[in-house]
């Protein structure tokens, strides 16, 4: 049974992340669909977790330093 949950989790992770790389060239948003695909895969593959992790971190950043805040935003 968990065998069949990490399979799953891979296919719709993995279709999510594919759909989200075509939204960068094509109409929709992309910067939603892949952290999601991100998320869910997430949940069974610890590299998804911490790539996940990093570019939050580096969203973060961009955004205090465009707004030029101290603030930490979550």
């Amino acid at each position: 049974m968990k065998g069949l949950r990490k399979a799953v989790v891979l296919v719709v992770g993995v279709t999510l992340l594919l759909v989200g790389a075509a939204m960068i060239v094509l109409p929709g948003p992309a910067t939603v669909v892949i952290p999601l695909g991100l998320a869910i895969l997430g949940a069974e593959f610890i590299w998804a977790q911490r790539l996940l992790n990093y570019i939050l971190t580096k969203a973060r950043t961009m955004l205090r330093w465009l707004t030029g805040s101290a603030v930490y935003v979550d």
